[in-house]
């Protein structure tokens, strides 16, 4: 293993679940500092995950000696300026998500990534729990067959409290509702099993909570191998949980429903025939990753590819494929809940914003 690499986390609020992760992976991250808005949390967190210095200022971070990796976890306006500028100042840079708000800024920060020779790594790390890893080397086998149904529930709960964080709730700073929010990893999760998306037919509505962003939705995903998926999503659930349930012609899967880590085991896997029941048993039999989970996951991971030429743990490509989900989503509210076909053109008005002109041009 090679030197630690030397890195910076950018905004302590979900930060804080970052410092948490690189500090289980000492031998192969070293924190030089943290920096947030208020000077205070700033230095809450740097005392309490011991680095050793708290910024408030982004261009301070930037001219850090020896600084090789910035992690960003600002709110997600600020995302797709702090990330060009990290890349333009020679930097890696793993961003939370979302990575942009729209795909035209998403495919800008893939040309700015390409530019500088660095790697952007969106944060993506529910896929790397390993029921989920487990259900992705059935596929990849091609031990399931195809594909017929999934369904998706990301059904949470967020109140008032919640919004009371000004860049909350609002199409200008948090970029978009309850997929983009909360339900991106759940999307992200439905690709990763099935692959790209081929149409989106939607519906989305604010009803739990005062805010101008949708909070509620219901979409119908065509998959570009003619699975059918659907993706219910509320913030006004008050039994939280998430669930993946996956339909194939060889087996059923169906995660745990545990809200922020139905990814990891346990899974079920209902196989059709013994047939089946023996490859899975096989296939399952030579799974022996015991790499981390989660942030963690992906961090080790990420390492890897810095220090030993892995490729990318995830890739803007792999981003964008669910930012591109969510884009259809809004399109499909804003023209009545039509169907949207997928890849969206850059003419369309679609690619350059996930944001309605007005609040109530989402609206019913």
């Amino acid at each position: 293993m090679g030197e630690p690499v030397r890195v910076a986390v950018v905004g302590c609020g979900v930060g804080q679940e970052h410092l948490y992760a690189l500090r289980r992976l000492p031998e192969r991250y070293e924190v030089l500092a943290v920096c947030d808005a208020d000077p205070d949390r700033a230095r809450q967190a740097a005392g309490s995950w011991k680095a050793p210095r708290a910024l408030t200022d982004f261009e301070e971070v930037l001219a850090l000696d020896g600084l090789e990796l910035v992690d960003v976890c600002t709110p997600p306006h600020l995302h797709a300026e702090q990330v060009t500028a990290a890349l333009e100042a020679g930097l890696h840079v793993l961003c939370e998500k979302p990575l942009a708000g729209s795909l035209a800024e998403v495919d800008a920060l893939a040309e700015a990534a390409a530019a500088s020779g660095k790697l952007l790594v969106p944060v993506l790390q529910y896929r790397f729990g390993h029921g989920l890893q487990k259900l992705r080397r059935l596929v990849d086998a091609g031990v399931t067959g195809t594909a017929f149904t999934a369904t998706v529930e990301v059904a949470w709960r967020r109140r008032a409290e919640y919004y009371a964080s000004p860049w909350r709730g609002r199409w200008a700073t948090e970029l978009g509702g309850v997929l983009l929010s909360q339900g991106i990893h759940a999307i992200d999760m439905l690709l990763y099993v099935l692959g790209p998306a081929a149409s989106v037919t939607a519906r989305t509505a604010t009803r739990v909570n005062d805010i101008e962003v949708d909070d509620c939705a219901a979409v119908v995903v065509e998959l570009a191998d003619g699975s059918l998926a659907t993706v219910s999503a509320t913030l006004g659930s008050a039994a939280e949980i998430s669930r993946h349930r996956f339909c194939f012609a060889n087996l059923t899967a169906e995660s745990g429903t545990s809200p922020y880590r139905n990814s990891a085991e346990p899974w079920t896997i209902t196989p059709d025939s013994p047939e089946a029941a023996a490859r899975v048993e096989e296939v399952l039999a030579a799974y022996d990753d015991d790499r981390p989970q989660g942030y963690a996951g992906q961090l080790h991971r990420l390492y890897d590819a810095i220090r030993g030429g892995e490729s990318s743990p995830v890739t803007v490509a792999d981003a964008r494929a669910g930012l591109e989900l969510v884009a259809a989503v809004y399109a499909s509210v804003r023209q009545g809940g039509v169907p949207v076909p997928l890849p969206l053109d850059p003419s369309d008005p679609a690619y350059r914003r996930f944001a309605p002109d007005t609040v109530e041009e989402l609206r019913p």
